[in-house]
């Protein structure tokens, strides 16, 4: 198995009603098209995942978090064979938002919105989602973070 050919960096927020930050991709991305996941994306060759995810974010949404704002929730191997051929290494980060859909700028995909945790779980999640929206969702992580927002 080759693991961590690439790296990946991604961002759930959440905001006051407890949703999740998820974007719903189009069909022109290489890895998992028309599936719902995360905003996040490439770690570039010298960058560190922490400062790839707040990079990430701006690109796709237009929201820029200052500095400290994000909190590291977990390292995960993520399938990519089918794009790649490879298991990828993704960190994802996490924050409560006081941000509404209004205030996103969708900048890649279909739509980046706010989506009802039950909901979440039952989208057709991209590989990377399936394995971390249901850990984050079980996670005291996510039940702070949901009486923060």
């Amino acid at each position: 198995m080759n693991t961590g050919a690439h790296r990946f960096a991604g961002v759930i927020l959440v905001d006051r009603a407890g949703r999740l930050l998820l974007q719903e991709r189009d069909e022109h991305p290489r890895i998992d098209p028309e599936k719902w996941g995360f905003s996040g994306g490439h770690v570039e060759a010298d960058e560190d995942f922490e400062p790839a995810a707040y990079r990430e974010l701006a690109e796709e949404t237009g929201i820029r978090l200052e500095p400290g704002t994000l909190e590291f929730f977990g390292e995960f191997i993520v399938d990519h064979r089918h794009a790649y051929g490879t298991w990828d290494r993704m960190q994802v980060f996490v924050a409560p938002s006081d941000l509404t859909d209004a205030d996103i700028d969708c900048r890649e995909g279909r739509q980046i919105v706010f989506v009802d945790p039950d909901r979440a779980r039952s989208l057709p999640l991209t590989h990377a989602a399936a394995d971390v929206v249901p850990v984050f969702l079980d996670s005291p992580i996510y039940a702070r973070l949901k009486e923060q927002a």
